[in-house]
């Protein structure tokens, strides 16, 4: 006899609670998470290992690429995206006319800053132009500013509202 996920689930759920007393209170959901380590085995040394002096420009196309794949229609879903991708906290920190200034932040940045003497956001930039283009329909970049003293990263999203996407 097969068992579903949601049947393991059941199980293991009331199997931790046989040695507790039983309470009314909801628990959060189950998260399953990368550890930071994995992740960043991959993405600070991996990576750059098998891309060599092209990783910065493949990762910028291929956060583009992402974004394509999931279409974001508000800055609070691109946000939401950032934070469950592990990327980071996203804001809008300076609107103007034909750009955007981002701020990216989390602890695994404030990491990445203070051990390695250069990281990369290209890919997360990458995915932020691409989102905007396709929100505005007009040909964006990105470029991302280490502020390692800070420790956080700026992203500029620019556009020219005359450089129209073709549908």
């Amino acid at each position: 006899m097969k068992t579903s996920s949601e049947e393991l689930l059941s199980m293991e759920s009331e199997n931790s609670h046989e040695n507790e007393h039983d309470h009314n209170e909801a628990e959060p959901p189950r998260q399953d998470t990368v550890p930071l380590f994995g992740y960043e085995l991959l993405r600070e040394v991996l990576i750059p290992d098998l891309l060599g002096k092209e990783t910065p420009d493949i990762l910028y196309w291929a956060g583009k690429h992402l974004a394509r794949k999931f279409p974001l229609l508000s800055d609070e879903e691109i946000q939401s995206f950032f934070l469950e991708a592990g990327w980071g906290h996203l804001k809008a920190v300076k609107q103007g006319k034909n750009s955007t200034e981002y701020e990216l932040t989390s602890p695994s940045i404030q990491k990445r800053l203070e051990m390695k003497e250069q990281s990369c956001f290209r890919m997360e930039a990458g995915f932020l132009a691409q989102q905007i283009q396709t929100q505005q329909k007009t040909i964006t970049e990105a470029y991302e500013e280490v502020q390692k003293r800070q420790k956080k990263v700026h992203i500029l999203v620019q556009w020219d509202q005359k450089d129209k996407v073709a549908d």
